[in-house]
């Protein structure tokens, strides 16, 4: 087991708590991840609660906004590619 270094944060007026970006980083923590928090004796355990699809759906949000692109735009253009893939398949237009 390697050994860690303690990082201090302080709790702020609301509850918030900042997860310094060193261990973020290290953890592959992302905004608006969900974690769950177990009591454990007299600490708090912070865990990442790593749902497959909700991870899924935060990369392709993120990828979309990097490139500039909005999800309708997509969807137009996958309505668009579905048909010229149906007439190139088929010889006439899809339903």
């Amino acid at each position: 087991m390697q050994a860690t270094k303690p990082y201090l944060t302080a709790i702020k007026a609301r509850g918030q708590l900042t997860i310094p970006k060193k261990i973020r980083e290290m953890k592959h923590l992302e905004e608006g991840q969900t974690v769950s928090l177990i009591p454990l004796g007299d600490a708090v355990i912070i865990a990442p609660q790593r749902l497959e699809l909700d991870e899924a759906r935060r990369r392709i949000n993120r990828i979309l906004k990097d490139a500039g692109v909005q999800a309708d735009d997509l969807l137009t253009g996958l309505v668009k590619e579905r048909e010229a893939l149906y007439r190139e398949r088929y010889g006439k237009k899809a339903r």
